[in-house]
């Protein structure tokens, strides 16, 4: 397999994030040699192949993404039937893209149907619940055409958390947005049963 040296980006640009379109489509193997050389860089793929560098969160949005990971492992450890996973773990989207959501689920039986090298690498599919916590440098309807692909390609659940105006916009297959705000708790049923998010050590 070729190496992508022509697209390795070595320091993170001030203007973050920045955008890349390859003079070909990478693969889902030279995408993921690029992220591994460029380990302090968070890197997506979109559907068309054009590729978001993104540079790592403020201490702020990682101590919130802390907070909601911690809670979501309680959950887990609790209840079971799933495996989560953090904002560094890269997903191959059904529509070609390449995502990294902040907090992510897959049902254990989906999550044991991958073999050991497609666990390895970016897993191929598209989890069943995500989060996405928009940052001050994130554009927000960026965002929530990112939300509306993931549930396009398979999701039964996903929130999308804007602190700075405590909002929360939650998305699930043929239902409109439903959109809270100032919410002090977010609850996971029924995709999710049993699931409460505390969002007082979010905000």
């Amino acid at each position: 397999m070729a190496q992508p040296e022509a697209v390795t980006i070595c320091t993170p640009s001030r203007h973050m994030p920045m955008r890349v379109r390859p003079a070909a489509r990478m693969s889902d193997d030279e995408l993921f040699e690029l992220c591994a050389l460029n380990r302090e860089l968070r890197i997506e793929r979109t559907q068309e192949g054009e590729l978001i560098i993104m540079s790592p969160t403020g201490a702020d949005t990682g101590r919130r993404n802390f907070a909601l990971i911690g809670q979501l492992y309680g959950w887990i450890s609790r209840e079971g039937g799933g495996v989560g996973f953090d904002s560094s773990t890269g997903f191959i989207l059904p529509n070609g893209a390449e995502r990294s959501p902040d907090v992510a689920w897959v049902r254990s039986e989906r999550w044991q149907l991958l073999t050991e090298g497609q666990r390895r690498k970016f897993a191929p599919m598209c989890p069943d619940f995500v989060v996405e916590l928009r940052s001050p440098s994130e554009d927000l309807p960026e965002l929530e055409a990112k939300m509306g692909e993931y549930i396009s390609c398979g999701a039964v659940l996903g929130w999308l958390v804007d602190p700075d105006v405590r909002r929360v916009k939650i998305y699930r297959p043929g239902r409109p947005v439903e959109t809270l705000e100032n919410p002090s708790r977010l609850v996971g049923d029924p995709e999710l049963a049993g699931l409460v998010i505390d969002l007082t050590s979010v905000w």
